[in-house]
């Protein structure tokens, strides 16, 4: 496929593993160059040699890694100028962040609140208000949010991600509609369960909860989905660069969920 991302700049967040990755692996077989972040050197390292592997359809495109950690608002800075200052430009942000703790309500910490709501949404806030400017002076972009299907149908022990990932997509509307006439396009990618480090924690994390088997677990998670099955991370990734490209010229302010029909989709 073919999207016409060729020489683009794609700033991934989160992607040394999971969905981040598979989004930074999709826009560098697409050609664009990729900015990818993550807490760890040593996983960034990983993730580079492993983009590198697959085939782009460009020929001189390149992968970079700046270590940043999404809670400290001086990384996120950093990880924006360290952009800018290697490729003087970024056409795509992708934010994407790690899951916060599966528990009920009765069993989250006050610190655990202030942790989800700056690592989901206040992120999301700050790298935003960053990357306006740079966009507006190039007079388009893209920003697509990585959330989850709990904007659409809270889900059970996710209190944290069901709400403080509903303001991120609160936020997301909010600037699709200010900077729509920048050019500026934003839209929220919801991924309903999908085989990654994340969804085996929260498996691992019912499995104690609930005594279950670790079989009997991932059945009450395929058993709601209409195609029997999990989704890959390649399968979001796939619908991410397609709202990044011009393909997708006259969608913003949508919110999409990739779910194998977990949810239902009229909200």
């Amino acid at each position: 496929m073919n999207l016409g991302l060729e020489n683009k700049i794609a700033l991934v967040l989160a992607s040394s593993n999971g969905i981040g990755l598979a989004c930074a692996n999709s826009f560098y077989q697409e050609g664009a160059n990729v900015m990818i972040c993550s807490r760890s050197e040593e996983n960034l390292k990983a993730a580079k040699a492993q983009i590198l592997k697959t085939k782009s359809i460009s020929t001189n495109n390149i992968v970079e890694w700046t270590v940043a950690d999404l809670m400290d608002e001086d990384d996120i800075k950093n990880l924006v100028n360290k952009t800018m200052e290697k490729f003087g430009r970024i056409d795509v942000l992708v934010h994407n962040a790690g899951g916060p703790p599966s528990k009920p309500i009765s069993n989250v910490s006050e610190e655990e609140w202030v942790n989800s709501i700056q690592l989901n949404l206040k992120s999301f806030i700050t790298i935003s208000k960053l990357i306006i400017p740079i966009m507006q002076k190039q007079r388009g972009g893209v920003i697509i949010a990585l959330t989850s299907v709990s904007v659409k149908q809270p889900l059970e022990n996710l209190v944290l991600s069901n709400t403080t990932r509903l303001g991120v997509v609160g936020f997301a509307k909010t600037l699709s509609n200010e900077y729509a006439n920048a050019n500026i396009r934003v839209n929220v990618v919801c991924p309903g369960p999908t085989l990654t480090n994340r969804m085996i924690e929260i498996i691992q994390s019912n499995m104690k909860q609930m005594n279950k088997s670790e079989e009997e677990i991932k059945k009450q998670w395929t058993n709601q989905i209409p195609m029997g099955r999990m989704g890959k991370p390649e399968e979001i990734s796939n619908l991410v660069t397609f709202l990044a490209s011009d393909k997708a010229s006259f969608i913003t302010g949508t919110t999409i969920q990739v779910d194998g029909g977990f949810v239902d989709g009229t909200f």
